[in-house]
């Protein structure tokens, strides 16, 4: 599959970001994991309007506070502990279990499935455990040994088809992301990471995790908005659940794509809804 044409660099996943601390190895109740990362949500959006507004002593400010938070390193132990067994458990459990008639194929003779988990906390979740999948890890700030230190946007494009994947993981990774623009520069960079060659059937997949908030309580997105901008990139969902918190989907890249363009306009008005958004530019 040949790299698609971009007019202008995705902005970094890093750009923004202010400089992590070492966090506090303090245990967290399940609402002071939930307040931490919400507040570390609003403040780098904070920090986003500050930078783009020019003020420079607001966006000082707003790292001042980010780092008395904990930074970016406090934020992935309270991501981490939301993934412990008694606050939900691991997500790609669920990605495992939604691709184990394709992962029965496979047999240790032929080669492993690869597997790009990007926002990685773990080398021990259940995609590292299943024998089928060989996983490359990426996050801004590596938290382990096996966890390569990268922004998936600035990492190289594929040179060729052994450097793409079978399998690309976003799980609360794209909420993550400070701008609507970004979001939708990671989806479409998402498409330049799959492979099509494959020893087994499988069909190129993405894995997706949001808040459901993003979906459900947006003025900007809803699920039939999420459908159509990755179906306009080529995706087709072919699995779907939700948790009170979480909403997860599986995604077959297909390339059948009729690309389009998707502006930030209002779908959901209301004075509690919050502004998670989705701009993807063609070209």
């Amino acid at each position: 599959m040949a790299p698609k044409s971009r007019s202008k660099r995705p902005s970094l996943l890093s750009k923004g970001r202010p400089p992590t601390v070492k966090p506090k190895q303090a245990a967290l109740s399940s609402k002071a994991t939930r307040n931490l990362i919400r507040s570390h949500h609003q403040l780098l959006k904070a920090r986003t309007q500050a930078e783009k507004a020019g003020d420079a002593a607001k966006v000082s400010s707003i790292d001042a506070q980010i780092q008395a938070n904990g930074g970016l390193a406090s934020y992935q132990i309270a991501s981490k502990l939301g993934q412990s067994m008694d606050r939900g458990g691991d997500s790609s459990k669920i990605l495992v279990d939604w691709i184990k008639p394709e992962l029965a194929r496979w047999t240790p003779d032929l080669p492993k499935l690869r597997v790009l988990e990007v926002g990685a906390l773990s080398t021990k979740n259940a995609c590292s455990r299943t024998p089928a999948l060989e996983v490359t890890r990426i996050d801004l700030n590596s938290q382990e040994p096996g966890i390569l230190k990268q922004d998936f946007m600035e990492r190289p494009l594929p040179a060729s088809d052994m450097e793409r994947f079978h399998i690309l993981s976003l799980s609360l990774v794209l909420n993550y992301v400070p701008d609507a623009t970004g979001r939708g520069d990671m989806l479409k960079r998402c498409v330049e990471f799959l492979t099509t060659q494959c020893s087994i059937t499988f069909t190129p997949t993405l894995f997706f995790v949001l808040p459901v908030a993003c979906v459900d309580n947006s003025r900007y997105v809803t699920e039939e908005r999420l459908l159509d901008i990755l179906s306009s990139l080529g995706f087709r969902l072919v699995q779907s659940k939700r948790s009170n918190k979480l909403i997860y989907q599986l995604w077959h890249y297909v390339g059948q794509s009729a690309p389009r363009s998707f502006k930030k306009e209002m779908l959901n008005p209301g004075a509690k809804r919050n502004n998670f958004a989705i701009i993807l530019r063609q070209g």
